[in-house]
């Protein structure tokens, strides 16, 4: 044996040596972090089993394993060290943390989690570690379950493609925000359908094979840019192939087609032909270095002791539910039902909706519901929500949580006209029933606001801050009818009824 291939054993033995103690810390502290929010470690696990469009998220952790052990060679040549700056890391992940369980955000506290997991591995084992584990540190936000703002924009792209399609292929058919009409039947662009599972899956695919496939940016944006625009442009077609074999046979043939298509080919055949399409262009060889640890050898500034590094690492992951506990404002009370206003003009009625309809509020203290008409004909329904607090199941917005309950067989289906500070909607039960509904919310003393993430960030507020965590919500909602235009019935109910300020203050008992 070559004095270069001994000294190398040497190093090699010492820095297997030097890891031993590293790797413990590193074990602890990950338990630690794990059992001390073990409530969204089970959450994240409960999307991933049970939510398809996450159901990639699985094998995250054993293609992370992987990545680590394809990096074992250079990972044996570099000595850890504990690392005071790691701390800062894990302090990030604790204050995003703090402000996803303020707002009731769980992605915020999903990716925190991740944060101070990654700060623990740089912290316990040091800036070179850490540069050597990049892409496998990285990835591990792949294992967050993030995704479900792109299903309605998807929704309507995948409609707009079907009608492309089908206008091409000459088959008649009429668009109403996700629904689409032809002579064979009504079909729903459902959130199942919108290829959000197939854009989310292939985007952790995607970034995957451009770090071992690929080593020029260029190339690897070429490739992340074709495979999410042929994703989404092949789910339209498969959307579009299930509505002209429902026009050519059967509503039942066409779910029968979909369900094989969608369940078992789809997804297979889209990542055979990016890799197909892709494969003359990579230009990592089999065998290349992942890294150099010649150049990520360095000073050890910043190095303390591991014990210090480990304690004082367990303390900045204590702090963000201690300060949360400590900070909270207990809930000023509610002080009974909100009462339905008396609207000048507008008469009370008990007649009913063609289709039945009550907003999803889970865990709500009051949800009281009136229903108007006045002397033109125009009827509106209205619904006034109040919590006296908000906390996990009990939100103002939130995933089913809204105009639409999926239970009713209510779906939303297109952005509708609202005033300033509201949020319009279109919503969609069978028959088809269309109803348009503008909605308000309002937490404690902030303005109103038709704003989910505003909602979100009044409640941060409250809860950090100590201020007022009543919460409520007010719906103005119409259906649509032949000759009495939904929006024109809601524009006149917003005028009579008055200050809509102090109808939501009166209903959260703040006046």
């Amino acid at each position: 044996m070559t004095s270069r291939a001994l000294s190398m054993a040497r190093l090699s033995g010492s820095a297997v040596l030097g890891w031993r103690g590293h790797l413990a810390a590193l074990g602890g502290l990950s338990f630690l972090i794990l059992s001390l929010f073990h409530r969204d470690v089970i959450a994240m696990v409960f999307i991933w089993w049970n939510a398809s469009t996450f159901g990639h998220c699985l094998f995250i952790p054993i293609l992370i394993a992987w990545l680590v052990q394809q990096r074992l060679p250079g990972l044996q040549q570099l000595e850890p060290i504990a690392w005071a700056p790691g701390l800062l890391w894990i302090a990030l992940g604790g204050f995003a943390w703090l402000l996803g369980a303020a707002a009731g955000v769980a992605v915020f506290r999903h990716g925190a989690l991740i944060l101070m997991l990654q700060g623990a591995v740089v912290t316990l084992l040091g800036p070179a570690v850490g540069r050597a584990l990049l892409f496998p540190l990285f990835y591990a936000f792949f294992m967050v379950p993030i995704g479900e703002e792109i299903v309605a924009p998807l929704q309507l792209i995948t409609a707009r493609l079907c009608m492309m399609f089908l206008s091409l292929s000459g088959v008649p058919a009429h668009m109403d925000g996700i629904f689409i009409t032809t002579a064979t039947g009504y079909f729903r662009v459902a959130e199942a359908c919108s290829g959000a599972k197939f854009v989310i899956a292939m985007t952790a695919y995607g970034v995957l094979v451009c770090n071992v496939c690929f080593t020029s940016w260029p190339r690897r944006a070429l490739f992340m840019t074709g495979a999410l625009m042929l994703s989404v442009l092949a789910n339209g077609v498969r959307a579009f192939a299930t509505i002209l074999v429902a026009h050519l046979t059967s509503i039942d043939a066409a779910v029968g087609f979909d369900h094989v298509l969608y369940g078992w080919i789809f997804f297979a055949i889209v990542m055979a032909v990016v890799m197909a399409a892709a494969w003359p262009f990579f230009d990592r060889r089999p065998g290349d270095a992942w890294f150099d640890p010649e150049q990520l050898r360095g000073s050890s500034w910043g190095a303390v002791s591991l014990p210090l590094a480990f304690g004082a690492a367990f303390g900045v992951v204590m702090a963000a539910p201690l300060w949360l506990i400590v900070s909270a404002a207990a809930s000023e009370p509610l002080l009974g039902a909100p009462t339905p206003p008396e609207v000048k003009g507008w008469a009370r009625t008990t007649e009913q909706p063609r289709y039945p309809w009550k907003p999803r509020f889970d865990g709500a203290d009051h949800l009281v519901m009136a229903r108007y008409r006045n002397p033109a004909g125009q009827v509106v329904d209205l619904a006034i929500v109040s919590f006296d607090r908000q906390e996990e199941g009990r939100e103002l917005v939130g995933f089913a949580q809204g105009a639409a309950d999926p239970d009713q067989h209510w779906s939303w289906s297109s952005p509708a006209p609202a005033p300033r500070d509201a949020r319009g909607e279109q919503i969609t039960a069978p028959g088809p029933v269309v109803r348009h509904v503008v909605s308000v919310y309002k937490v404690g003393g902030a303005p109103l606001t038709g704003s989910a993430p505003q909602v979100k960030i009044d409640t941060m507020k409250a809860r950090l801050l100590g201020g007022d965590q009543r919460a409520g919500a007010i719906l103005i909602s119409v259906e649509e009818q032949r000759g009495m235009p939904a929006d024109a019935a809601i524009a006149a109910f917003l005028q009579d009824v008055g200050d809509m300020k102090d109808l939501a203050d009166r209903s959260l008992s703040i006046r």
